[in-house]
């Protein structure tokens, strides 16, 4: 569960930050980049985390 945790968040923030330096340059695909990073980040990486910090905790 934690592997899965570090993919999806390296995934995530590895995407955010390309779309980020692919908008600067004015280049195109940043819209898709920054919008796919941020659904693996929504819908990947945070439940993850937080369903294993929830089951650590109890």
């Amino acid at each position: 569960m934690k592997k899965s945790i570090y993919v999806f968040g390296f995934i995530a923030s590895f995407l955010i930050s390309t779309a980020i330096l692919f908008k600067i340059m004015h280049w195109p695909a940043a819209g898709i980049l920054l919008f796919s990073g941020v659904v693996i980040l929504n819908l990947g990486f945070l439940p993850a985390y937080f369903y294993n910090k929830y089951k650590t905790q109890a």
